[in-house]
Parts: structure tokens; C-alpha cells; sequence
């Protein structure tokens, strides 16, 4: 929609005003803060000048005290003060560059004049403090922004619905106190802005995308009600940048009630984290915590085994076709995801109930001091009717009493003598003191000596029964990994708790594989998460209750297995899961799908499901392309952001296929793209692709060890590039070599869809399937 001519200047003027009072207040500001900063370090170098210490009674001492806490408090109220102006002065200067992007002028029911409401990332009040200048954008009024045009609207408050009619939607572009650009427009945010926005190159940490919400990400963004909140969404789409925005508006909402720390975002991989590590920054708001579900396995498991990571799994299914036992491994890949494997657990717990929990020995100088019998034989002596963790618990009760039984006949010893003979002049008197304190010495008698040595005794079997002690509070004498590998040694044993459910085919060999793993004390990738599984219900499950929201990207990856532990682990959270089924790659996704395992977990009426179909990330070309490569793409809807096609380069060998890219990489180089991706399928490709063409331009390899997401160009594997996007992409080897089975058909999709500008495919000889049954219209052969 056009803007009159006396618009323009009228706006601009008001920037200009905004912009003045900015600067102003980040002049004051500033000196607020230095003037509270030269307070910090004043009072921390003076600290002891300004407190009177005097110990010499108890009413001194107190007084010393309450000097001290009196001078902490000054110090921390100043610190706190310094903290604020620092947040303020970070949003002001935010604001200076871009103070707002929108405007609405709103009437409520029953009003003379319509009101006007600039909206921006932060607020900002006038200088008497009444008057909002700018609205956050996440206040309740700005919710007309991004749910409204020009007619009938309304919006929700804390008081309840406020209803009106909009009468002007208009959007800004403002750089550096200047208007760039300027609009009115209908329902959603117009395309010119959106136009401006995507049309950047990429950076190396997402941005916030306030200014360019869609109404269907706002409703996900303020969805208050849903304990079970699940977009599933097209490669991009904004399921992620959504969820973050959404994360700072609940840090808004509810400012007075929760924290950063409160919340946790499981990503796809480390450098994810880095990725997206800005926007919430940017935002005013800390970052929540962010983990991985492999760092999490990895701090509860890591002391008893290796653990293979998602990456590594990954390989194996792409690279090991012709290694023997291959079948048999994907096959366990896909079983222990499932929900029949599940259920097969829930059969094999139960009749732990009543046999079956393994235990190692309590060794002690490499004697067995208790059997692993015997605390078999004791434990299921305990009140059957009780779980097993508290019959745990008990058993370790009854074990330190025997311990305790224990080290009273240990001291007689003769280890015990030659331990105290090696003693030093302290633990001597430590003896000495504690027989004092205890009134059990007389005058330099015979008694005392074999008093003293007594304690020496008591002392020394005391610290070497210590990390038996420990072990036994830890629940160390269980013996899990043995318990797990039970399930799997006798095929008989497994089928039996299947009660006529299928085991898979391969079921003997799948067991072999696994005993064998868990006795060079590895865990694979999928036993992970069922290990855990049979691990609490022997010991108990861990929960975190400060928690109070969990994300979780990339949900179509996880297993029934993983998100039941979430759901325990954090009994209190809401939880927000993000995916795409199109991006499904791991193996185990063929028969459990993330999204499907989640409804066992949450009421019904306590979920809430979106579905974004519409892909701003790349053009309209690339996206034409790339919905065409998967079942159901035609949904996908496009955003009608032009560019190039795609293109589809053969090549005769490697070398020749070398050159077209180094060409390709420098041609958009010049073009001023700052991001660009080599993609290939595993590492070892990736590895080949790097010798390859270091030497011809500068690049960086991304492997699962890489932390920080970096501009520039890099080799990076397709599974690692999940949830990034690039300003160009090409994609190495796309022969039918290489992508030749139809599980592949989903990570050869997520690798084309990083793209946002220009994607760029190169094969050798006999181009894959998926290329081959494209729209040749959608693409162009060079």
C-alpha cells in the first residue's frame, strides 16, 4: 500500500525526536554508570577500611559481623544498580540503530480516537515515565501487529479480551535513525520487509526475527496454555527462531516467576548452540541452558562407559553396507527405538520384581567381603510389595552396617599394624586429640598406649573403608550393565518376555553384538537411552522440578526412549518440540517417529500442535527444487523471494568435479556471499573434499568436534549442517554411488535445503535417483 508524501517527513521527524531522547538518556546512563562502577571499585579496595573487627567477646564478635554484612550490602546493591544501567544502556543502544518497526493505530470499543502504537524490541517510556513511546514487542497490544489488518481486532490481556478496530497497520525499515523504507499493509507482515530481511546474506549466528513474525509463528510464540506445544514445519520455515522468540516472550511475560536458567533447549549438536546463541542476547534476555541429549547421557553414563554419539551411528549406517553384521546392527538401530522394545522392558522389569537383578562383590584388599550372592539372597529377602529403588536403598542401609560389622574385625589385622607403623607425627596427634575429647586418658598408663593404638586403628581401617562406604551410597555394589546384558544373552530368555510379540529377525545376532560391546564396556548409541530406562527403574528416577520449560529441536530424531526420559526428568516443564519429518535421517526414524512417540506422554486436552508450511529460508527456485525431492513436498508452500535455479553439474572424474567447484565457490564469492557450504554425506567424504580443495581457496572443515558455527566457506557433513542455513550451498557428490538407497532420499533433502540464495550440485558419472526423478524444469544442467 502507498504512503502519501507528507507521511514520510512526519515519520521521520518522529524518529529523529525518538533518536534525541535515546541519546540523551544513554548520556546520563553512561555516566550513572561509571559514577556506580567507580563505587564498586572504591568500596571492594576500601571493604576492610569501612569494617571494625573486633573478636576479643561475643557481643564484638557479632557487632564485627553485622559491620560486614552491612558493608556486602552496600556493595551488592551497588552491583546491582550497575548491572541494571549496563541492561539499559545495551537496549538503548539497540534501539538508537533501530528504534522500531511497526506501527498500529488502534480504537477500542466504545472509544472517541483511535490510539497510536509504535512497536520496537524493548520499551521505552517518556520522561515522565506515563507514557510508552515505544511498545515491546511483546507486549499484549503488540500481538495486533502480528495477528491483524485494518478491520475488526483484538487482543488478549491479563484482564481479558480487549476488542476495537484497527485502523492503520504500517511497517518500518529504519537504519542508523534514517527510514529506509515505508509502508502500510493488510494482515500479515508485507512481503517488501520480509523481502529485506531474507534477502541478506547469512551470518554467522541466527537473528531475532521480531520485526518479521508471521501470525502463525505468533501463536505459537504466546501460547500460554499448552503443556505439549509440537510445530512440525518445513525447512525453513521459523520453527527455531519461533521457539526462541518464544522463549523471550515467556521471559517477559511471566519476568517476575521465571529465569533463564529455568529453561532448557536440547539441540542437534554443539555447534548449534553456537549458532543461535546471539538472538536471545539481542533480545535483552540471558540464554537459557542449552545441552544435547548425548551430553546428558554422556554425564550420567560417562563413568561406565564409552558412549557412541548420534554422528558416529551415523557413519556406520552410511559408510558399513559391506561389514559384516551390518543388517543386524541397523536392524537393533530401528527395534531399540521402537515401542515394542519398550514395552519389552516394562515385561523384563516386572519380573526383576522377583529375580534376575544382578550385583557385583564387595571386595575389600582383594578379599571378598560380601558376595554378590548373598546381596542377591538379601535383597529379594526384603518386603517384596516395595519398588525396587527402595529396596535398594535398603539393601545399601543394611550393607553399611555390615560394613560397619566389618571394620571392627578388620582392625585385628596384621595390615592394620604395618599401616599404623607408616604413619606420620599429625595422624598421631589427631589420635591423641580425639582421645582427649573423648576424656579416655589417665597419666602416661600402659592403658593409654593400648588406647592410642587403638584409635590409630579405628583411624586407618576408617579411611580405607571410606570409598566402600561411598560406593554402597552410590549403589555401586548393582551390577546394571549386567542386569542390560542378561536380555540379551539367551534368545529363549527375550522371547519368552516377548509374549508373542516379534522379536526382530536377527534377534541372536543383534544380542552378540550388544554383549560384545558392553563387555569392552561401549554402549552404542541406541542402547543408550533403553539402558538408562532399565537403570532408574533399578536405582530410581532422577527429576529436576526447577525446570519449568524444556525445548527440544529436532524432535523427529528422538525415540520413544528419549523423550519418556525427558518427560520424567523434568515431571514440572512444559515442553516445546520442534521438527520436520522430511529431515528425519537417523535409521531408527524409519519406524518411530519423534512426534508419535510424545502422545503417550501428555493429555490430550493439554496438547496443542502446529504446522508451518510455508519456507522463507531459501527462493522460490530453490524451494520449487527441493519440495519436489520428498513425498508430500507439494504442501510446502513458497515464499516468493526470487533467484537463480538451481543447477546440476556432471563431471567425468574427481578432479574435473574439483574445478567446478573451486569456479562455483568464486563466482559467488564474488557475487558477495559471505557464507557458503560444501555439503557432503559422511565425514570421510568430507575429509576428501577438504585435501581437495584447501589448496586451491581458504576453507575449514566442520567435523562432531567443531563448537562454533563460523562465516565463510567450509566442508561440512549434511547431518552436521541440520538447523543451519548458508548463503550458498554445493552439494559435493550427488552420484548414484553415493546416494544410492532410498533411506538416503531425507539427508540428501536436508543437505539441498541449507540454501538460502543459490544451491549448486555436482555428481560423477551416473547422477543419484533423486536428481534423476526431479522436474528437470526446476533446475538447470550445466
Amino acid at each position: 500500500m502507498t504512503v502519501s508524501e507528507l507521511t514520510w517527513p512526519e515519520e521521520q521527524q518522529r524518529v529523529g525526536r525518538i533518536v534525541a531522547i535515546i541519546e540523551s538518556r544513554l548520556d546520563a546512563l553512561e555516566g550513572q554508570a561509571g559514577g556506580l562502577k567507580e563505587d564498586i571499585l572504591h568500596i571492594r579496595k576500601t571493604f576492610w577500611d569501612d569494617v571494625t573487627v573486633n573478636t576479643e567477646d561475643d557481643t564484638e564478635l557479632a557487632e564485627t559481623f553485622a559491620s560486614m554484612k552491612q558493608q556486602a550490602e552496600i556493595l551488592s546493591e551497588r552491583e546491582r544498580g550497575h548491572r541494571h544501567a549496563m541492561n539499559q544502556l545495551k537496549a538503548l543502544a539497540r534501539l538508537r540503530q533501530i528504534p522500531y518497526f511497526g506501527r498500529i493505530d488502534f480504537r477500542e470499543e466504545r472509544e472517541g480516537d483511535a490510539e497510536r502504537y509504535y512497536i520496537g524490541t524493548s520499551s521505552l517510556l517518556d520522561d515522565s515515565g506515563l507514557q510508552f513511546l515505544i511498545y515491546d514487542w511483546r507486549a499484549p497490544v503488540s500481538s495486533l501487529y502480528y495477528d491483524y489488518g485494518p478491520g475488526a481486532a483484538q487482543y488478549t490481556t491479563p484482564g481479558g479480551e480487549i476488542q476495537g478496530e484497527m485502523e492503520l497497520k504500517r511497517q518500518f525499515i529504519i537504519r542508523a535513525g534514517t527510514i529506509r523504507s515505508l509502508f502500510d499493509t493488510g494482515v500479515t507482515i508485507g512481503d517488501e520487509l520480509l523481502q529485506e530481511v531474507l534477502g541478506k546474506q547469512s551470518d554467522a549466528q541466527m537473528k531475532s526475527i521480531v520485526a518479521t513474525i508471521q501470525r502463525e509463528q505468533n501463536r505459537i510464540i504466546r501460547n500460554e496454555k499448552a503443556r505439549l506445544l509440537v510445530v512440525q514445519g518445513a525447512a525453513g520455515s521459523g520453527k527455531t527462531s519461533a521457539a526462541l522468540q518464544r522463549v523471550a516472550y515467556l521471559l517477559y511475560r511471566y519476568r517476575e516467576t521465571l529465569r533463564a536458567d529455568q529453561i532448557v533447549l536440547f539441540s542437534p549438536n554443539p555447534m548449534f548452540n553456537s549458532y543461535i546463541s546471539t538472538v536471545l542476547p539481542e533480545l535483552g534476555e540471558e540464554n537459557m541452558q542449552q545441552t544435547t541429549f548425548q551430553q546428558y547421557m554422556e554425564h550420567r553414563l560417562g563413568r561406565m562407559f564409552r558412549i557412541e554419539d548420534p554422528f558416529e551411528q551415523m557413519e556406520y549406517t552410511l559408510t558399513a553396507m559391506n561389514e559384516p553384521g551390518y543388517e543386524a546392527r541397523t536392524e537393533a538401530i530401528r527395534y531399540k527405538a521402537s515401542a515394542d522394545f519398550l514395552r519389552l522392558l516394562d515385561r523384563y522389569a516386572a519380573s526383576l520384581l522377583k529375580q534376575g537383578i544382578r550385583f557385583k562383590n564387595i571386595v575389600f584388599r582383594d578379599e571378598v567381603l560380601i558376595s554378590a550372592d548373598r546381596l542377591r539372597d538379601k535383597f529379594y529377602e526384603l518386603d517384596a510389595i516395595s519398588s525396587i529403588p527402595n529396596r535398594m536403598q535398603a539393601l545399601a542401609e543394611w550393607l553399611l552396617k555390615e560394613l560397619t560389622a566389618l571394620a571392627k574385625l578388620e582392625r585385628r589385622k596384621p595390615w592394620v599394624e604395618e599401616e599404623i607403623e607408616l604413619l606420620d607425627k599429625d595422624d598421631y596427634i589427631q589420635a591423641f586429640e580425639k582421645l582427649q575429647k573423648k576424656k579416655r586418658f589417665s597419666d602416661n598408663t600402659f592403658d593409654d598406649f593400648a588406647r592410642e593404638h587403638e584409635q590409630l586403628a579405628f583411624m586407618v581401617v576408617q579411611e580405607q573403608f571410606k570409598p566402600l562406604r561411598t560406593q554402597v551410597k552410590r549403589l555401586a555394589f548393582l551390577d546394571a550393565p549386567g542386569v542390560y546384558r542378561q536380555l540379551f544373552e539367551e534368545p529363549a530368555f527375550a522371547a519368552a518376555l516377548a509374549e508373542g510379540e516379534p522379536l526382530p529377525a536377527r534377534w541372536e545376532e543383534i544380542g552378540v553384538q550388544t554383549v560384545e560391546r558392553l563387555d569392552r564396556g561401549e554402549l552404542a548409541n541406541e542402547d543408550a537411552a533403553p539402558f538408562m530406562n532399565v537403570l532408574e527403574r533399578l536405582e530410581g528416577f532422577q527429576t529436576n522440578t526447577s525446570v519449568r520449560h524444556v525445548f527440544v529441536d529436532e524432535a523427529q530424531d528422538y525415540s520413544a526412549f528419549q523423550f519418556a526420559m525427558l518427560r520424567r526428568l523434568f515431571p514440572q516443564a512444559r515442553m516445546t518440540v520442534l521438527g520436520d519429518s522430511n529431515q528425519a535421517i537417523y535409521a531408527h526414524a524409519a519406524v518411530q517417529s519423534g512426534f508419535a512417540a510424545l502422545s503417550r506422554l501428555f493429555k490430550e486436552e493439554e496438547t496443542e500442535q502446529f504446522i508451518l508450511t510455508r519456507s522463507y529460508r531459501s527462493t522460490r527456485e530453490i524451494v520449487e527444487f527441493t519440495r519436489g525431492l520428498v513425498e508430500g513436498g507439494e504442501a510446502i508452500e513458497l515464499f516468493n523471494r526470487p533467484g537463480p535455479k538451481p543447477t546440476v553439474t556432471a563431471a567425468a572424474d574427481s578432479s574435473q568435479l574439483v574445478e567446478a567447484i573451486v569456479e562455483r565457490i568464486g563466482r559467488m564469492q564474488a557475487e558477495g556471499h559471505r557464507s557458503i557450504a560444501v555439503i557432503c554425506k559422511t565425514l570421510e567424504e568430507s575429509k576428501e573434499a577438504y585435501d581437495a580443495l584447501q589448496t586451491r581457496l581458504p576453507i575449514k572443515r566442520v567435523g562432531t568436534e567443531t563448537s562454533s558455527f563460523e562465516q565463510g566457506t567450509v566442508v561440512i557433513p549434511a547431518y552436521l549442517a541440520k538447523g543451519v542455513e548458508f548463503d550458498g550451498v554445493v552439494l559435493y557428490d550427488a552420484s548414484r554411488s553415493r546416494y544410492g538407497r532410498e533411506s538416503e532420499r531425507k539427508l540428501f533433502y536436508t543437505a539441498c535445503t541449507r540454501a538460502m540464495h543459490e544451491l549448486h550440485i555436482g555428481y560423477i558419472g551416473e547422477s543419484c535417483g533423486f536428481l534423476q526423478e526431479a522436474d528437470p524444469a526446476t533446475y538447470v544442467r550445466e
